[in-house]
């Protein structure tokens, strides 16, 4: 059985999705991911698609179920490298991707992840919720 790897990159962990995904696949990603978010404390996700030609319903909700996790988890999650044509097949098939952020490639999905941390709130002196916002 192969799986997916996880990779982490600074305070972000990067999977490469590049074999077709069966039910037991995406299992043992969504299992890996979590656990890996866990142990890292990693803030973001981003999921590359490129090379997938085709996604359908069952791809469409493993990475929905795959940002719910991530969200609980405490982590954003990206897809990136979407072509167009997955694109206009996910929004035929009526797959919003709720609560995921999309980005055309990894570069622009890892400012994504670090514009939405700069903007959390942080403990100030351990005394008091202070929301920071990120000024560019």
């Amino acid at each position: 059985m192969e799986r997916v790897p996880v990779l982490k990159i600074g305070d972000i962990l990067l999977v490469s999705i590049q074999i077709d995904m069966s039910d037991q696949t995406a299992v043992m990603l969504q299992e890996d991911l979590a656990e890996r978010i866990v142990a890292t404390g990693c803030h973001g996700v981003i999921i590359d698609i490129t090379a997938l030609d085709i996604v359908d319903s069952f791809v469409g909700r493993m990475l929905s179920t795959i940002a719910s996790i991530s969200r609980v988890l405490d982590a954003e999650t990206v897809v990136v490298g979407m072509r167009p044509a997955v694109a206009i097949t996910l929004v035929e098939l009526g797959l919003s991707l709720n609560g995921i952020r999309t980005a055309l490639n990894v570069e622009r999905g890892m400012e994504l992840i670090a514009a939405a941390h700069a903007d959390e709130w942080v403990m100030v002196d351990g005394d008091e919720d202070v929301e920071t916002t990120a000024t560019t």
